[in-house]
């Protein structure tokens, strides 16, 4: 009986700790690919990074007024994401 409860409380001690392990690597994988998703977008250029941005998203569009896309034409929509002082916090 002893014998059975001890193998049975190892069996749980391993399982949490592989549990354990499997969930800190997925949020280290989630931080890491949001990363190079901010990354890759900075990139891109102005027509993903200026204040305001063709809903396109045209080639070398963009600007920090409103106005209208030089590419298409549409009219520029406010960039949500975009930081005057390019700072995310």
């Amino acid at each position: 009986m002893k014998i059975r409860i001890k193998t049975l409380a190892t069996a749980l001690c391993v399982a949490s700790l592989m549990l354990a392990t499997a969930c800190k690597e997925k949020a280290a994988e989630q931080n890491e690919t949001a990363t190079e998703q901010k990354e890759a977008k900075a990139e891109m250029g102005p027509e993903y990074t200026s204040a305001y941005v063709c809903p396109m998203h045209c080639e070398g569009s963009g600007s920090d007024e409103a106005g209208n896309c030089p590419k298409c034409g549409m009219a520029y929509v406010a960039n949500d994401d975009h930081k005057g002082d390019g700072h995310d916090h």
